[in-house]
């Protein structure tokens, strides 16, 4: 596989330097940048605005240990046990135990939890044993995150931020990273008038870009979630691990047509409950849980129950809860149905599983680190361990705080440790320009989406999946290798990437654990599987 997906020289190209490069926006990426600030000049790239990203659309809340009645311990037990034994219990716990420092220190900066009087308000989730979950503003939990974090990261004099930008590689040799091939010229009004490619060199690197919701057709996940940061890892030789682990959220907003809308968890712990065209509540006859079951057990029940009501969705009910709750805890929902025509104190909220979390991504130590010199990740496009094979819901947005603040110290702590660029070894890569001729990459992006939906979605068997493989590396033979020079082009060689990736992962996997779950080895097999991770690399 090529190393690089652009032809270059590195000695040709305009550059820039810093010591700490960041690459990407969201609450992992602000909260290593905010930490990495502390120990020399930072850099964060984002190839849209600073807030486009997954942890803004973010709306349940962020699971946390804080309440009067609650434990780490607690936390932990819940958390491990819907990883399935797969989660990394060191991790865990380090999550969990460090989560209410980060929590209280978001605070100080002025971040506006919800309250009832003077204490965090704790609403209940799928997979908690205990009210656990605080959010902010009702359902904007994500939006005020990101406004907290961005104000303070604006404060930093030591932070410079590069937006509308794209990393087409990372720039590396004999095992080490030294900074990026980065487009500046990415549709952004009043754009840099120069070469479009840039070498920004960096000390150290921070891979913050989110997941993969967009390899998917439907997705929750914003439009930069195309996996982009886990291709640069690859591609630079660092591990991947768990890939076939995509989470589904159950509920979003399905009407025919229209992009979907997370339908928050924290809508069924106020209450809310599903029900089939017929008006039927039917999750307690696949749960004891009922509406809290796991997210997995959720999304597959769902699934089974359209299928056996001919219906293209089910059905969220609201309607028995009081306005005032409504109005309080789930505004933005209600603003969002409301626009469709849907007024959710008296009509159901039509709803179906969605891609919307990647468990799986390049693989990192406890302080970020991956196997490449120089090259950290942190968030969802990396893989800590922490969810196993389930992610517990609202435990995302607190591993990317722990893991943000543990990369962006890390890196800083080491920033002259490791190897350095020598410019007397410029580093070049020639592609076929034979690759320039026209394709039409968004009928081929569509393509790939409905490929992943039906044959690597929440149902897996190894007939869907070799079809799939046999698509991908169709499609590979003459996207790949090939010089192109348009972002869109770009991106849609990463989501191939990775799409082959996840593909190749659930077909190792011959058991169903979590959310990876194969019909033709419905059972998990706990003798030949049990601990076992696989990992991805082109080393």
């Amino acid at each position: 596989m090529n190393k690089f997906l652009t032809s270059f020289n590195s000695k040709d190209l305009p550059s820039v330097k810093t010591d700490i490069l960041i690459i990407g926006s969201g609450v992992a990426g602000l909260s290593a940048a905010i930490q990495a600030a502390k120990y020399g000049k930072v850099t964060i790239i984002t190839k849209d605005k600073l807030s486009e990203n997954n942890t803004q659309k973010a709306q349940g809340g962020i699971a946390v240990a804080l309440s009067e009645n609650d434990s780490s311990e607690k936390h932990i037990e819940d958390t491990l046990r819907v990883g399935c034994g797969l989660c990394n219990e060191k991790t865990v716990r380090i999550v969990v135990e460090e989560g209410p420092v980060r929590i209280k220190e978001l605070i100080q900066w002025g971040t506006e939890f919800d309250k009832q009087g003077a204490r965090l308000s704790f609403t209940q989730e799928a997979g908690h044993s205990i009210r656990r979950v605080i959010h902010a503003k009702g359902d904007a939990t994500g939006a005020e995150l990101e406004r907290a974090l961005i104000a303070k990261v604006r404060q930093s004099a030591n932070i410079k931020i590069l937006e509308y930008a794209f990393v087409i590689d990372l720039l590396h040799k004999d095992g080490a990273c030294f900074g990026t091939v980065v487009n500046i010229k990415n549709g952004n009004v009043g754009a840099i008038r120069e070469s479009p490619k840039k070498i920004v060199y960096a000390r150290k690197v921070i891979l913050a870009t989110g997941g993969i919701g967009q390899v998917y057709r439907e997705t929750t996940n914003s439009t930069v979630a195309t996996g982009c940061g886990m291709a640069l890892a690859y591609r630079a030789g660092a591990k991947l691990i768990d890939m076939e682990f995509v989470q589904f959220h159950p509920t979003t907003l399905y009407v025919a047509g229209l992009s979907r809308t997370l339908i928050s968890e924290a809508v069924r712990g106020e209450g809310g409950v599903l029900r089939n065209k017929h008006g039927e509540r039917f999750m307690f006859e696949y749960h004891k849980d009922g509406e809290l079951a796991p997210r997995d057990v959720m999304s597959r029940s769902i699934l089974k129950e359209m299928r056996e009501t001919a219906d293209t969705r089910v059905y969220l009910d609201l309607t028995h809860l009081s306005y005032k709750l409504i109005e309080n805890r789930f505004p933005n929902i209600m603003e969002v149905c409301s626009s469709f025509g849907i007024d959710i104190k008296k009509d159901f909220i039509p709803v179906r599983p969605t891609a919307h979390y990647m468990i799986g991504g390049i693989k990192i130590d406890k302080n970020g680190k991956t196997n490449i010199q120089n090259l950290y990740a942190c968030g969802e496009t990396a893989s800590s361990g922490v969810h196993g094979a389930n992610r517990l819901a609202s435990n995302s947005l607190l591993e990317g705080l722990v893991f943000g603040y543990r990369a962006g110290q890390s890196a800083g702590k080491d920033i002259d440790c490791g190897k350095r660029f020598d410019r007397t070894s410029d580093i070049s890569n020639v592609l076929d320009s034979a690759g320039a001729r026209k394709l039409d990459i968004g009928d081929l992006k569509a393509s790939l989406k409905s490929l992943m939906t039906r044959y690597v979605g929440i149902e897996r068997d190894e007939r869907s999946l070799l079809a799939a493989q046999k698509e991908i590396n169709f499609w590979s033979s003459y996207v790949m290798g090939k010089e192109f020079s348009d972002i869109r082009d770009w991106e849609f060689q990463n989501m191939l990437l990775v799409a082959g990736l996840v593909q190749k992962a659930a077909l190792i996997r011959k058991e169903s654990i979590g959310v990876h779950y194969r019909t033709d080895y419905p059972e998990q097999n706990g003798k030949e599987w049990q601990k076992r991770h696989i990992e991805l690399s082109d080393i």
